[in-house]
């Protein structure tokens, strides 16, 4: 057995998310049926960094996998590359130790959120930013990313549905960039791990914040509260993107 970490790249709008899935086309499934037509077996299973959902896009999503027979790094890369979808790319290929897992290694993750900030949706953007079509004071949201940044119990921007029960995270770094350019928001997020939707409640919040629709720092008040029903939205998926694993 060889082991491998790879790093990919996928546009995840025709995938109903990374996991694998019955009857879906999923990241997974697509990366484990191309190992299983190399190695000539039905299948070979995967580890991935983390699970992204339905529409949510990677920039440098890691996986890793024991590969059954001896082949170099660059060649398992171009060799998974002419079986890929136009969705997906193989950015690195790399044989590592066998006790590297993608997930359990990992020792933080950066997500990237884009905003896109016109009156109207555009339609070459709709898959791959969120919308927010109101007025923005970005002052108010840089204010409100210092309470981001740190350790906090993020049970209030965690979606129902997830199965981890500690939800405390901490947070290395929260900021934003206004792409007057491009009319976009584009928010990064640094930490050590992530909830269930978590960014994209934080930046459905930040919104909020941002448009005057919530105090600056409130934040604050829900960490306290504990209640997912009063951080209220959630950002569309198109816009947020895995965007580094960092181990």
């Amino acid at each position: 057995m060889t082991h491998f970490k790879l790093t990919l790249a996928y546009d995840g709008t025709n995938f109903a998310g990374y996991q694998i899935q019955p009857h879906q086309r999923t990241v997974q499934g697509v990366l484990q049926k191309a190992l299983g037509k190399m190695a000539k077996v039905e299948s070979i299973h995967i580890d991935g960094s983390g699970r992204t959902d339905s529409g949510v896009h990677a920039l440098g999503q890691v996986v890793s996998f024991d590969y059954p027979g001896e082949i170099p790094a660059r060649a398992m890369r171009l060799a998974m590359n002419s079986l890929m979808p136009l969705d997906i790319e193989i950015l690195d290929a790399e044989i590592v130790p066998a006790d590297f897992h993608a997930r359990y290694s990992a020792k933080g993750k950066r997500y990237l959120y884009r905003v896109a900030r016109g009156r109207f949706t555009d339609p070459f953007k709709r898959l791959y930013t969120g919308h927010y079509p109101y007025g923005l004071d970005v002052d108010r949201i840089r204010t409100a990313l210092k309470d981001v940044v740190g350790t906090h119990d993020f049970t209030s921007f965690a979606a129902s549905g997830g199965v981890i029960e500690d939800k405390v995270r901490t947070i290395y770094e929260a900021t934003v960039q206004d792409d007057q350019a491009n009319n976009e928001l584009v928010f990064e997020f640094y930490g050590n791990g992530f909830l269930y939707n978590m960014v994209r409640i934080i930046v459905a919040t930040l919104l909020e914040i941002g448009n005057g629709r919530r105090d600056v720092h409130d934040f604050l008040r829900l960490y306290e509260v504990k209640d997912r029903q009063q951080a209220r939205g959630t950002a569309p998926a198109s816009g947020l993107y895995l965007k580094e694993v960092y181990y």
